[in-house]
């Protein structure tokens, strides 16, 4: 049985755990706050453009573009997104099984970008075919980054030594919330249209070649950042209500410890209370 010094050590250490984790929940709280207005700022720009590609498909047959070229796959590229740190519930160990399930249904050889050094780390140890990793940086995603792996994508599928890009990533749906999902990058594929009004003749100007070539190039980078965004609400989130947890639980240890504290005080008490009037007793006999 502990004793009294050693239960009072470990109300100590509990309530050091409580205030880093309060802390920790504070920082996740501010940054989620941050990431979700850059979230709910991307959407509407991301829904535009997926408007405007409906509009084009709806209007015929669009121009070849390499983006929009579909071959036999042979090779597949998925980039998958976590965070580097961990303390984050199961926010990683999520989006890693997503994609491990992804793989399995996948019957040609898989390369992987990864951003985020838990997934660097996870599919590294496996020996799977890592062809660039992005650290995620502790505020949150950087356009940079989303820059840096739509060039290395692109790169990949326009020379043909992929014929498919997949993202993996967590969906922001609230704090306690988040939804990993596998989606298609390329070859692009126009969102299918749902009870549109648009269709018929469609003029391009100065011509369809022109705009597909400065549309679907912004379409994909659109698409990675509004991925990297959404995947960093995720992860602030799942930060946030982890130490939320964290702090509950180490305040329930608190009080327990605390209860057992005064249990063992008083029986310590009582027992000295006992051997003095043992004592006396004693001397009166």
């Amino acid at each position: 049985m502990a004793t009294l010094k050693q239960i009072r050590q470990r109300i100590r250490t509990a309530k050091n755990i409580q205030q880093i984790t309060k802390a920790m929940k504070l920082v996740a709280a501010a940054r989620l706050k941050k990431a979700t207005d850059r979230v709910l700022e991307a959407r509407p720009y991301a829904d535009k453009l997926k408007d405007i590609m409906t509009s084009m498909s709806a209007s015929g047959q669009l121009p070849a573009h390499p983006l929009l070229t579909k071959r036999d796959v042979k090779n597949v590229l998925v980039i998958v997104m976590t965070s580097d740190r961990g303390l984050a519930g199961a926010f990683n160990t999520s989006i890693l099984r997503k994609a491990t399930d992804f793989f399995k249904t996948v019957s040609a050889p898989v390369k992987l970008i990864a951003y985020g050094k838990k997934a660097n780390q996870f599919f590294g140890k496996r020996g799977y075919d890592i062809v660039d990793f992005y650290s995620a940086p502790s505020a949150g995603a950087q356009l940079p980054d989303a820059v840096a792996i739509t060039r290395k994508a692109r790169e990949l599928f326009e020379s043909g030594e992929v014929d498919a890009v997949y993202v993996v990533y967590s969906k922001f749906i609230s704090a306690i919330r988040q939804i990993p999902q596998t989606v298609q990058l390329l070859p692009i594929e126009a969102p299918a249209s749902e009870g549109s009004s648009v269709g018929g003749e469609v003029e391009f100007e100065p011509s369809a070649e022109v705009v597909l070539d400065t549309l679907l190039p912004r379409y994909f980078q659109t698409l990675v950042w509004q991925a990297l965004l959404e995947s960093t609400a995720s992860e602030f989130g799942a930060k946030m209500t982890a130490m939320t947890a964290a702090t509950d639980s180490a305040g329930k240890m608190i009080q327990t410890l605390t209860l057992k504290a005064n249990r063992e005080r008083q029986a310590s008490i009582t027992k000295e209370i006992l051997e003095v009037v043992g004592g006396a007793e004693a001397q009166k006999g």
